[in-house]
């Protein structure tokens, strides 16, 4: 497989569709350092610049490595960012349901292997998460929330849960935004979420996981319905 000359439109993301084939043909396979910045340049027919981006795009999602004085090099073969497009584009209650099985078992884990400090860190962002307002900032209080349920995951001790919920960090806080800026859809309470807190404290996991799942079950009951009166709706409609 060889690279060509690309188009003028969408440069970057051209080079960078580019090389993901390469990387997915076998041709520039993990460890193996790709061409020179000039070497792609003259190969795609674009500036260095433009190479530059899409490497750093690269680098971004896990896919290369820069090793200062060696070049670059294949460090995956696995590229997040396409199914990162696809979960920011999912349905809610699809992202809600993910985001409530995540956090429901780092609940549960948590009652049980929680350190001291773990739970001084769960305390304090309890704290900092406060209660929502219409005069706080939605993005700002979106932050303190997030911040709150992951020192929840960091407390169960399991690093690929851990992983996995920093991997959907993005998409999860977007949903975060969705459930508290859609006034249809019931808000998690200060209340439910110190719930969590207290059950993780007493060392009750099963307690902690219902107080979790607790905390998105009303969301999810209420956008249900919703898609069940959509789907009557289109019924009637046909």
């Amino acid at each position: 497989m060889s690279l060509q000359h690309t188009v003028r439109s969408s440069l970057v993301e051209r080079v960078i569709e580019q090389m993901r084939s390469q990387i997915n043909a076998g041709e520039w396979s993990p460890g193996m350092r790709i061409p020179t910045e000039s070497q792609l340049s003259n190969s795609l027919g674009v500036g260095r610049n433009t190479v530059r981006e899409a490497v750093r795009a690269l680098v971004h999602t896990g896919v290369l490595e820069v090793r200062q004085g060696a070049g670059t090099f294949v460090l995956s073969s696995r590229d997040p960012s396409g199914l990162l497009q696809r979960l920011d584009h999912a349905a809610l209650h699809d992202q809600l349901e993910v985001r409530r099985a995540l956090e429901v078992e780092a609940a549960r884990l948590a009652a049980s292997r929680r350190t001291d400090e773990d739970l001084r860190a769960i305390r304090d962002a309890l704290g900092a998460r406060g209660a929502w307002s219409d005069q706080a900032s939605l993005e700002a209080f979106v932050e303190r929330d997030a911040d709150f349920h992951l020192s929840i995951v960091r407390a169960s001790h399991n690093v690929t849960l851990l992983e996995m919920y920093q991997f959907f960090w993005e998409g999860l806080q977007n949903t975060i935004a969705k459930t508290e800026g859609e006034q249809q859809l019931p808000e998690p309470t200060y209340a439910a979420h110190a719930a969590v807190y207290d059950a993780i404290a007493r060392g009750c996991p099963e307690q902690a996981a219902i107080a979790a799942s607790e905390l998105l079950t009303p969301a999810l009951e209420t956008l249900a319905s919703t898609l069940e009166i959509d789907s009557r709706n289109t019924d009637t409609r046909e």
